[in-house]
């Protein structure tokens, strides 16, 4: 234990302070902790050359933090929510996903996006943002860069969504419709909320609705995704799910079922909330600016296609279901 806390503790606490420095700063910015954490982390391992003491720690952060984060996550699923969208909303949602899934691994092929990037990107586009590039990363990605790359990339769209849809659909699109589309295509709960409060109360609760049934199906999709991605199954091998994945499916499936104290739901949220931070913001440090840019074209043309496809299928299942 005493080598273990020599080794670690230094870069533990640098990405813990980083971490709290994105919370203490988040409303001022009126950024999502998360990537605020992982743009200090990329500012600060940038302009500053950290001791070797403190590697350990950092890629203990970026690693098993980040594995106890997603299992975290878990007590926030609700599989229950999801069937009260109806049938022409869990259609719609399903079927984005699924086609934004197919064209992820597809396009991954043939745009030659960078390591594990495009997976990410496609991966999070589809589900739920950064949350969801979180929970696929530790399976799929070894480059910390491709992480970084990712959430930059679903941040900025998730971000033009907000703005730009709103003001393109609001006085077009019915609210049911509307709510659809924002809460089945934006990345974040906080995207979706800006955009569909932004065009009034009633599109706001109903969009955040179809959001949630969508984060609902982060498990499912976790498993699908995992085993059809080109590397995850070594040859002769059975797919394996990692352990973190396994402990996710297990609580979110308890958690639909039996109903949690509202503190204990709070206590779960904030310190998943945490310790994605100080992921983040270890894995920021350990990103390079020029692997950043360098990567990051591919990465935004990429996120920009995968975006582009989504709102299409939305658009036109809307059409055939939704007056």
């Amino acid at each position: 234990m005493k080598i273990f806390l020599k080794a670690n503790v230094p870069g533990i606490l640098i990405s813990i302070f980083l971490a709290a420095l994105a919370f203490f700063s988040a409303d001022f910015l009126s950024l999502n902790e998360v990537l605020i954490a992982l743009i200090l982390g990329i500012t600060v391992g940038n302009l500053t050359k950290l001791p070797n003491q403190f590697n350990s720690g950092i890629s203990f952060s970026a690693s098993s933090i980040l594995e106890f984060a997603i299992v975290l996550l878990a007590f926030g699923i609700d599989y229950q929510r999801f069937f009260t969208l109806g049938w022409q909303a869990i259609s719609i949602v399903i079927i984005s996903m699924a086609v934004v899934l197919v064209s992820t691994v597809w396009l991954a092929k043939k745009l030659k996006c960078p390591g594990s990037t495009g997976w990410l990107v496609g991966f999070g586009t589809a589900i739920c943002g950064s949350a969801a590039i979180a929970s696929l990363a530790p399976s799929v990605s070894k480059d910390k860069t491709d992480i970084g790359i990712s959430l930059a990339v679903v941040n900025l769209f998730g971000l033009l969504g907000m703005v730009a849809i709103p003001f393109i659909t609001s006085n077009w699109l019915t609210e049911a419709q509307n709510a659809v589309l924002i809460g089945a295509s934006l990345h974040s709960v906080g995207n979706v909320a800006g955009a569909g409060f932004g065009i009034n109360e009633a599109v706001g609760e109903m969009a955040i609705t179809v959001k949630l049934g969508r984060v609902a199906l982060l498990t499912p999709a976790l498993i699908l995704f995992n085993y059809f991605l080109p590397n995850a199954q070594a040859e002769g091998q059975k797919f394996k799910l990692p352990w973190y994945l396994i402990a996710f499916i297990v609580i979110s499936l308890l958690v639909t079922f039996i109903s949690l104290p509202a503190d204990i739901k709070l206590i779960t949220k904030n310190s998943s909330n945490f310790l994605l931070a100080t992921a983040m913001a270890a894995i920021g440090l350990k990103v390079s600016f020029k692997t950043l840019v360098n990567s990051g074209k591919k990465g935004l043309i990429f996120g920009g296609l995968v975006f582009a496809i989504q709102l299409l299928v939305i658009g036109l299942l809307m059409y055939f279901l939704i007056s």
